[in-house]
């Protein structure tokens, strides 16, 4: 098929399927304010008085169909400096204490009692940000992308307050206009405040949204009008420069003492474009990965963590599909420090979204590792009502060192295009994607289409997936974990709602299929699940399931990744697995999910696994939670029986909602590794932190190997 038809095809489609939504009654008027608004979660000024309430909420969960039970006001309003909100959730129908994990910052949703704020700024329905907070005054904000997927690493400088007693909650938050991008010549915003009560079982919202949608679902915002516009943002400058002290020792001999200065510049172009320079950056304070059993063949994801990366980083690395990422910033630095660079990135009006990323790493003379260059171009244009049409160039370019044996610089590029469709009823999404890679190895030169459509309804969901990547196709940047391949995925599944049940909300079977071809179309993976899932009133959970896998091995394996022995490449293995899951429900203070595996395994082998989540919350202090993981595979000679255990036990200490002390332990039994992770966090000043953090390491294979190194770091935010 033509692509260029294809893609028009697909486009006219788009247009056929829109349905119309009116949210008129929905809107909120926001005036400016003459008084100072203290932020004490006391709601006493005059203006809160005379402003706009945003109240009759509906419920989301466990119906959308109604009023929710619980009681809900909104105001808003602002002055030259700040966003204000204040927000009253009475308990006139369940009262009882409230639930919340601990004090921490962005914390689980799910296990909160907890207020949500979603703003819309360019009133486009995709992009925006969001702020919250628990019942305790904990803070969450992130930014949001494709309408209704939020990014909780993003972080910025705002204040809140929150009081209770038994009749109800009030949250009084000041947003920096500073801290936010916005169209300055909009009126309009999209905007909705939700609210999860635990203790009654109910999910609402102001603006109503369908029960299969999270609540700061972009498409179903109500509006924001102002009578008096938001104020012009100044260009204004924020300086955050860090001092930090590394001490590291590894096994008996090694040991240093690193100090370092550097830090980040933001400066704001406009008030929605925003420019980043980093120079001699720091990530020490980042958390560490999760430990995980893994069983699989391939490349594992783990997520990015740094902080100059985060900022709009769905322009960046959400490009393409999760196993088809042509940029994943955790290959920039990889191995080498960051010498500095920069980042531009925003919107440039209501249907423009520019980024632009260019980082420098320095040589490593002992490691024969030349200098490197990192650049990423992408452009994102906004079409129909809430689609887009995005490009992006990546571009890694080595440079010649005296140390290395290269002699010729080497670059991988990569070129792509994808266009993203979402209905305004956020009922139906898809996506175009196609990318062509560069290098200066023409074995390295190659590239993808892909493409998918998904329609998700209250009772219905169901999605149909297609991929290419071809042989030769490279991305040194990117996330590829698979090359090679036609892959083909399906999945459907349906609800069965109850009326009249006091226990059972929904339940419902679901099946998937998902076929691996080679580019000759031999048939090399195929995996078929069937589910069949319980939905409880309390939000707990059960999943019932069953799957036939078979794999055709493109190379050597070996299935325990424990060197006793491997697998030969072109063998075939096929096998049955049955699993049990069950989730509790979040209010209780001892928490937790657990899955059940046992079914057979590679080489006519049979495994028998259980998967824990287990967390018990001394609410607000402390929360402590972990992973039990364990798996017994028996497989013929030379692997015999063997089993091994995954443990990670985490306790986050929470002294005030500014004074964090996070530690935790991990033991990974199948390589063989221990460490030990301790953060302690105050942030003296809004955005402004210091950090110590202790890191241990002991590893047994290949060879025993113990670090160990303390960090002391500080930051500040300043603002020009």
């Amino acid at each position: 098929m033509n692509t260029a038809r294809f893609f028009f095809g697909f486009f006219m489609f788009s247009k056929l399927i829109l349905s119309q939504i009116n949210f008129e009654d929905y809107k909120i008027l926001i005036k400016k304010t003459n008084e100072k608004i203290k932020i004490d979660g006391i709601i006493d000024e005059v203006t809160w008085k005379e402003c706009d309430i945003g109240k009759d909420f509906f419920m989301i969960t466990p119906v959308d169909n109604q009023k929710a039970s619980q009681f809900s006001e909104a105001r808003v309003t602002f002055d030259d400096d700040f966003f204000y909100v204040a927000i009253i959730f009475f308990n006139n129908s369940v009262k009882g204490k409230y639930v919340v994990e601990s004090l921490k910052r962005d914390f689980s949703f799910n296990k909160n009692d907890n207020f949500l704020l979603a703003i819309d700024p360019f009133n486009n329905q995709t992009t925006g940000f969001t702020f919250g907070l628990n019942a305790y005054g904990a803070q969450w904000d992130g930014t949001m992308y494709d309408g209704r997927s939020v990014d909780l690493n993003w972080d910025t400088k705002w204040y809140s307050k929150v009081k209770f007693d038994e009749k109800k909650w009030v949250c009084e938050i000041a947003i920096p206009f500073k801290s936010i991008r916005y169209d300055k010549n909009s009126s309009e915003w999209g905007i909705n405040f939700s609210r999860l009560d635990l203790k009654a079982s109910e999910k609402s919202s102001w603006a109503p949204v369908p029960r299969q949608f999270p609540s700061v679902s972009l498409a179903y915002a109500g509006a924001l009008i102002w009578v008096d516009p938001p104020p012009k943002q100044e260009n204004n400058i924020s300086l955050i420069p860090y001092i930090a002290n590394n001490a590291f020792r590894k096994n008996e001999n090694v040991e240093s003492n690193n100090f370092k200065i550097g830090g980040d510049i933001k400066y704001n172009l406009t008030s929605a474009l925003n420019l980043d320079i980093t120079i001699n950056p720091d990530f020490s304070q980042a958390e560490v990965d999760r430990q995980v059993t893994n069983l699989d063949r391939f490349e594992l994801f783990f997520p990015e963590r740094r902080q100059f990366f985060l900022e709009n980083a769905d322009l960046f690395s959400n490009f393409g599909y999760k196993t088809i990422r042509p940029f994943f910033s955790r290959r920039v630095g990889l191995n080498v420090p960051i010498i500095g660079g920069l980042r531009l990135s925003g919107n440039i009006d209501e249907n423009w979204r520019l980024g632009l990323l260019n980082l420098q790493t320095q040589s490593d003379e002992n490691l024969a590792l030349a200098s490197e260059n990192f650049g990423v171009f992408t452009l994102q244009r906004k079409v129909l009502d809430r689609s887009n049409i995005s490009l992006i160039f990546v571009n890694k370019q080595k440079f010649n060192s005296s140390s290395s044996p290269i002699s010729n610089t080497i670059f991988n590029r990569n070129l792509g295009i994808e266009y993203n469709y979402f209905s305004e009823d956020n009922l139906w999404n898809g996506k175009l994607l196609f990318l062509q890679s560069l290098s200066s190895l023409k074995e390295n030169q190659g590239n993808v289409f892909a493409s998918h459509i998904a329609y998700q309804s209250v009772r219905w969901n169901w999605r149909v997936q297609q991929e290419y990547i071809s042989e030769g196709y490279t991305a040194e940047v990117g996330f590829i974990p698979r090359k090679n391949i036609f892959k083909l995925h399906s999945r459907a599944g349906h609800l069965i709602y109850l009326k009249n049940e006091k226990s059972l909300l929904s339940h419902g079977p679901s099946i998937e299929q998902t076929f691996f071809f080679n580019t000759n179309w031999d048939n090399k993976d195929r995996l078929t699940s069937l589910k069949y899932l319980f939905n409880f009133r309390n939000r707990s959970r059960l999943s019932i399931g069953f799957q036939n896998q078979f794999i055709q091995l493109l190379s050597d394996f070996d299935p325990l990744r424990n060197g006793i022995s491997i697998l030969q490449e072109g063998t075939e293995h096929n096998w049955n697995s049955l699993m049990v899951s069950y989730e509790g429900k979040p209010q209780n203070r001892f928490t937790y999910s657990v899955e059940a595996i046992n079914g057979g395994y590679y080489n006519q082998g049979k495994r028998t696994a259980f998967l824990g989540e287990f967390g018990y919350r001394f609410q607000p202090l402390l929360d402590i939670s972990s992973v039990v993981n364990f798996n017994q595979i028996n497989l013929p000679y030379p692997w015999n029986n063997n089993s091994f255990w995954l443990f990670g036990l985490k306790a986050n200490l929470t002294f005030t909602n500014t004074i964090f002390f996070s530690n935790l332990i991990q033991y990974n039994e199948q390589l063989g590794v221990w460490n030990f992770n301790s953060r302690f966090q105050w942030r003296y000043k809004p955005a402004s932190d210091i950090f110590l953090v202790f890191n241990s390491n002991e590893t047994k294979i290949p060879i025993t190997s113990r670090t160990w190194s303390l960090t002391l770091k500080i930051n500040y935010w300043l603002n020009l």
